[in-house]
């Protein structure tokens, strides 16, 4: 099985996303945490849009990099469910509220799931700093489980684990987008 980094002598296109969702996701986990006594719709709405804003984005990668990559799929998938994520939290907002920390938990799940299979990727092709990857996925992962542990959790904690989960998730995603701009110069050199 071929994955995103076997693809070798191709360039990685748009490599740049992973950090611009890295930075997106350390935003809003940073906005999230200097705002507790925000509204919890806010928080409702904010989620809401930045998992549709993330869908589309990894949509762009995977669409863009189908020619390098022969799994684009799967990034295609993990986008599509983001968007669908999105889009049904915009349309209920109110059922939004009731189940977020559900929804949450279960979106980094799935995201860290990814980040550590990606991980691993990173280590077959000889990137030194995957242990890095490996390590902010498996706090992601460990954050996802604490939201589903209790989530019926409300008040400041709810929040204060969405912002460190999201922050946390970014540190991933920027470590991932640096590593896969060297692969992208060591294939065009």
């Amino acid at each position: 099985m071929i994955t995103i980094l076997d693809s070798s002598q191709r360039a990685i296109k748009n490599w740049w996303i992973s950090i611009l969702i890295g930075l997106l996701y350390i935003f809003v986990g940073v906005w999230v945490m200097r705002t507790p006594l925000e509204s919890y719709i806010s928080l409702s709405i904010i989620f809401s849009v930045f998992i549709f804003v993330s869908g589309i984005s990894q949509i762009a990668f995977s669409i863009s990099n189908k020619n390098e990559m022969t799994d684009w799929g799967w990034y295609l998938a993990g986008g599509i469910l983001d968007l669908v994520i999105g889009i049904l939290l915009l349309a209920h907002p109110l059922m939004t509220m009731a189940i977020l920390p559900l929804y949450v938990g279960f979106w980094l799940l799935f995201q860290s799931i990814l980040s550590i299979g990606l991980s691993f990727q990173l280590k077959s092709a000889g990137i030194p700093q995957w242990g890095w990857l490996l390590f902010w996925s498996i706090i992601t992962l460990l954050f996802s489980f604490l939201l589903l542990a209790n989530p019926l959790f409300a008040g400041l904690s709810i929040v204060y684990m969405t912002a460190f989960a999201l922050i946390t998730a970014g540190i991933f995603r920027i470590f991932l987008g640096i590593n896969l701009k060297k692969l992208d110069k060591l294939f065009k050199d």
